[in-house]
C-alpha cells in the first residue's frame, strides 16, 4: 500500500471553482482511537465553499482537505481497535470528521462513526452526518425544543432544514414553518417535507405572514442562516421567550441603521449563535449518539428522507460546487470515488 492517495486539492491554498483538482497528497496516518476509512462518497456543505476561498478557520489539528462527511468501509484500525461499537476492517461505515473527506481516505475518530444500514446506499450515508447533527443540535441542544413548541426553518430546501423539518414533525412542534427565496421550494417545503406553511422571502414580508398565521404570538423558535439580512424580521417574528438560533452569515455580519433591538426585552427573546465544527469530539460525540438512537430506526424504516438533489462523480468537483453556489439545489449534493 503506497503512502499517497488522491485527494481534492486547491490550487494555490485557496481560490475559485477553478482552482479545484484532484492530485496526489499524503494519506492520512492514524493515532490511537481512530479508524483509516476509504471513501466511497462523500457530502457538499456550504462551509467547503467558504473555506475553499479562504474565508473558514479550520479547527486546530484538523485535515486541510475540505469535506467532514462521508460514507465508506474501514481500512484499518488504530492502536486502540474498534472503540465501544467494536468496528473492524472493512465495516461499512458513515461519518463526520473534522475534514478530510474529498479524498480517497480519510482517518476519524472510531466514535464519529455509524455503521451503514443495508436500507440507505453509501449517497445517502454520505449525506447524513453534518446536516443531521447541525439541525439536531441547532434544535435541541442550543433551542431547548419542546412537543407542543412552534419552529422556523429558514432555506428551507438547504439539507439541515430538510432535515431540521422532519425532526420537528417527528417531535410533535405545533406548527412548522419555512422560508425560501423561491416559490418552487416553497412548495417544496410543504408539499414534500410537510411543513405547515412556507413563505417566499424575496416576494413576501415573511416576518408579517408569520405574524398572521400564528395569530400575532410569533414562533418559538427560529433556526437562521442569513445573519444581518434577517435579524431585524427575525426580531418581528419570533415569540414571546423565543429563541434565534443563528448558524451562518449568508445574508451578511453587518447591521444596517435603524435596526430596533427592543425585542430582547419586550419578547424577553435569547439570540444564540452557535457552530458544530468547532465543537470538541466529546460534544460532537453525543450529538452522534442522539442520531444513532433517536434518527437511525426513522432512516431504516423510511420515515426519515435524505434527500439527495445530485449524485456526481468527485473528477466533476467544479461542477458540485457550482451547483452549491447557484442555490439551485433541494437536498444534498454527493460526490462519488471510484476506486
Amino acid at each position: 500500500m503506497t503512502d499517497t492517495m488522491r485527494a481534492v486539492d486547491i490550487e494555490g491554498g485557496k481560490g475559485p471553482i477553478s482552482a479545484l483538482h484532484i492530485g496526489h497528497v499524503p494519506k492520512p496516518t492514524l493515532s490511537g482511537s481512530q479508524a483509516l476509512v476509504r471513501v466511497k462518497a462523500f457530502g457538499l456543505n456550504r462551509m467547503d465553499l467558504l473555506q475553499r476561498e479562504g474565508q473558514y478557520p479550520v479547527p486546530p489539528g484538523a485535515s486541510k482537505i475540505l469535506g467532514v462527511e462521508f460514507s465508506g468501509t474501514i481500512e484499518e484500525l488504530g492502536e486502540e481497535g474498534g472503540g465501544k461499537e467494536g468496528f473492524k476492517k472493512g465495516d461499512e461505515v458513515f461519518g463526520l470528521a473534522y475534514g478530510g473527506a474529498y479524498a480517497e481516505f480519510i482517518a476519524v475518530s472510531t466514535h464519529m462513526l455509524v455503521r451503514k444500514p443495508a436500507e440507505l446506499t453509501w449517497e445517502e450515508c454520505a449525506g447524513i452526518p453534518e446536516t443531521w447533527i447541525t439541525a439536531t443540535q441547532a434544535m435541541y441542544l442550543i433551542a431547548k425544543f419542546a412537543p407542543g413548541k412552534s419552529i422556523l426553518w429558514h432555506a428551507a430546501a438547504s439539507s439541515v432544514s430538510i432535515a431540521g423539518i422532519q425532526l420537528s414533525l417527528a417531535d410533535s412542534a405545533s406548527a412548522v414553518y419555512a422560508t425560501a427565496r423561491q416559490d418552487e421550494k416553497c412548495k417544496f417545503a410543504v408539499e414534500t417535507l410537510g411543513a405547515t406553511a412556507a413563505f417566499n422571502s424575496t416576494t413576501q414580508n415573511w416576518a408579517e405572514e408569520v405574524m398572521k398565521a400564528t395569530n400575532g404570538k410569533g414562533v418559538d423558535i427560529i433556526i437562521d442562516f442569513m445573519g444581518a439580512s434577517y435579524f431585524q424580521s427575525n426580531l418581528d417574528a419570533v415569540a414571546r421567550d423565543g429563541v434565534i438560533v443563528n448558524l451562518g452569515f449568508m445574508g451578511g455580519t453587518k447591521l444596517p441603521a435603524g435596526v430596533d433591538i427592543s425585542a430582547f426585552i419586550r419578547k424577553r427573546c435569547t439570540f444564540v449563535g452557535s457552530s458544530l465544527r468547532s465543537r470538541d469530539e466529546g460534544y460532537q460525540g453525543k450529538l452522534r449518539d442522539q442520531l444513532v438512537e433517536h434518527a437511525l430506526p426513522r432512516f431504516k424504516d423510511g420515515r426519515f428522507k435524505i434527500l439527495v438533489d445530485k449524485v456526481l462523480p468527485w473528477e466533476k468537483i467544479q461542477d458540485a460546487h457550482r451547483l452549491m453556489e447557484e442555490n439551485r439545489t433541494k437536498g444534498k449534493v454527493i460526490c462519488t470515488i471510484t476506486q
